[in-house]
This record gives structure tokens, sequence and C-alpha cells, in this order.
């Protein structure tokens, strides 16, 4: 199998609302558009979003009233700090205030309209000084203590990008 592209689908009520949030505060551009449909693109990295309005009949009948709930959406991005300052700036809902966590995870989230959480992490040399507390750097590798920090944090965090959302 080679995958070409990561596409995230969610189910929102405001498709409109999602869409202006992504591309206001997180860089995204519209690939297509049409009544209750989204697809949103980056030029890096980053997963592809289509968004979907509640209850469309494109969805599964067992899928239409779902939505977009207990979803993290994860983007690994470099300066979180600078990240964080802009979109405070600009108003953006910082839901989760910038913090370190022991293993070298740094970030914050942010809500979209629709409740849809992102979480956006930077990751850095564990501030601890701890015995045997190993390195992860985000992407799968690091040694066996690191990697064992690293992967609960990773599955947590949910679908890590390995971007920069700028």
């Amino acid at each position: 199998m080679n995958v070409t592209t990561s596409t995230l689908s969610l189910t929102v009520a405001d498709v409109t609302a999602s869409q202006e949030f992504l591309t206001t505060h997180l860089g995204y551009q519209v690939a297509m558009a049409a009544d209750g449909f989204a697809s949103l693109t980056r030029d890096d990295a980053a997963v592809d979003i289509v968004l979907l309005r509640q209850g469309t009949e494109v969805l599964p009948a067992e899928q239409r009233d779902q939505r977009a709930g207990g979803l993290i959406l994860a983007l690994t991005v470099s300066d979180l700090a600078a990240h964080e300052a802009r979109l405070r700036a600009a108003g953006a809902p910082i839901t989760m205030p910038l913090r370190e966590e022991p293993w070298g995870e740094r970030l914050f989230q942010l809500t979209d309209p629709n409740g849809v959480v992102i979480q956006l992490v930077e990751w850095v040399t564990p501030s601890g000084d701890e015995a045997g507390a190993g390195t992860w750097d985000g992407n799968g590798a690091g040694d066996e203590a690191g990697a064992e920090a690293g992967t609960g944090a990773g599955v947590d965090a949910g679908v890590d990008a390995g971007v920069d959302a700028s």
C-alpha cells in the first residue's frame, strides 16, 4: 500500500464556521466547496480536512447524525510559542493553555465553533532531569524510555500530522 495523502473527514453542524476557522487561524485553503461540504488542504504535509454537514444524505444513514466529538486533531509545528501568541492575539479560542509534559511534549489546544479540538504540538527535550527519562522526537523515534512515554502521548494526541501550521 502506498498512501499518497491523509484526509480527516469531520461531520459538523456548521460547515462554513469550521471552514472559516481553519482557513483564518490554521492556514488551510479551500480546495472544493459546495452546500454542506468543504475540502480543505495546505501546501505542506498537514492532513487534509473534509467537512460534511451533519445530516447530509451522502453519508450512510447510521452516520448522518453523528458529529465530530471526542476527537483531537493534533498538528506538530515548530515555534509553538509564536503560534500560541499569534492565535491568542487574533482572538482564537484557546481552550487549553500552553504547557509542557514531562516527556517533552509542548502543546496547547483551541476549539473551533463546532467543538472540534485542535491541538498544536512541539516536541522538545524533556525539562525534567529524571533518571531514565529517555528521548522522543514525536515521530516514533526515541530510546526505550522516551518511546514508552511518547507512545501514550501520541495516541492521546490524535492525528499527528508532523507539519508547521503557520
